[in-house]
């Protein structure tokens, strides 16, 4: 391993990219981040008292995050979905490997057993980051992860907002979010066509109950396939979606100030109230 490094002391990204031997691949999701300045940000963006001992990155690359990771952690687990990737992770930090500091899984983050860790920060790969960032969610641990800025501001979104919706209320459900740092295109080799932005994700419990979690996101995610309708219009209709039995039931018993509202509208904790209602009544 070369022992060529960037201003911070770290592994300099573009010397990782260079002895890896490959090239970002934008038709396969490959986007290295190679901005010292954010790559040494992104572990501090983790909430204050976070337990640090072993930090979870999903897409590793060539290793520029996953050596500042190492720097702040006990230990580190990367899952990296390119077995050429993989193989160079391995062989470049394998005094870490050795040494029971990292572990380097191989497969799809989608589909690999992940390890218990004790906090995430991670660059997604763009085209399945929604599918893996409700999969680190639930687990309720802290996570700093790099997402398209549209899809980062739409996480954070509040009710009322253009850009509050399905994925806002979802997200809302596990944990605090908050976009933290927009990041240019120019952060990446290769650029992407779009803009990217940092998001932490802060677990706490909802303010809420819900009796069922599952029926919950159904019920939102059926709601907001309808958003321009009223509630009242959104529950009837989408009960191929919601999995209600009895919708007419929950509607009659529903607030009907909430009924007049649509979607973008109702908060988390209103949400929760429809799905206690639903069950109370029969309808779920």
């Amino acid at each position: 391993m070369s022992d060529q490094r960037g201003p911070t002391g770290r592994r300099d990204p573009d010397a990782l990219v260079r002895r890896a031997g490959v090239r970002g691949d934008p038709d396969r999701d490959q986007h290295f981040l190679v901005d010292d300045r954010v790559l040494d940000r992104l572990v501090e963006y983790l909430p204050e008292g976070t337990d640090r001992s072993h930090l979870l990155e999903v897409g590793g690359g060539t290793g520029a995050l996953t050596d500042r990771l190492l720097a702040a952690a006990d230990r580190v687990t990367v899952v990296e979905r390119d077995p050429t990737l993989a193989g160079f992770l391995r062989a470049e930090f394998a005094d870490e490997v050795a040494a029971g500091r990292l572990t380097v899984v191989e497969g799809d983050a989608l589909d690999v057993d992940l390890p218990e860790f004790s906090a995430s920060v991670s660059n997604l790969p763009y085209g399945v980051s929604s599918e893996i960032a409700f999969r680190l969610l639930p687990t309720k641990r802290p996570l700093v992860l790099m997402f398209q800025k549209e899809f980062a501001e739409r996480m954070a979104a509040a009710p009322g907002t253009d850009a509050y919706g399905r994925l806002s209320v979802t997200a809302g459900h596990y944990a605090d979010v908050e976009v933290v740092e927009p990041v240019p295109k120019e952060a990446f080799d290769p650029a992407p066509a779009v803009q990217s932005a940092v998001v932490r994700c802060t677990p706490r419990d909802p303010e809420y109950e819900v009796p069922d979690e599952d029926a919950f996101m159904d019920l939102v995610t059926a709601c907001f396939t309808q958003r321009r309708k009223t509630m009242r219009n959104a529950i009837r209709n989408t009960a191929h979606i919601s999995g209600l039995a009895d919708p007419e039931a929950l509607v009659e018993a529903a607030d009907e100030d909430l009924l007049r509202k649509r979607a973008g509208k109702v908060t988390p904790a209103e949400f929760a109230e429809l799905a206690v209602l639903a069950r109370e009544v029969g309808a779920a």
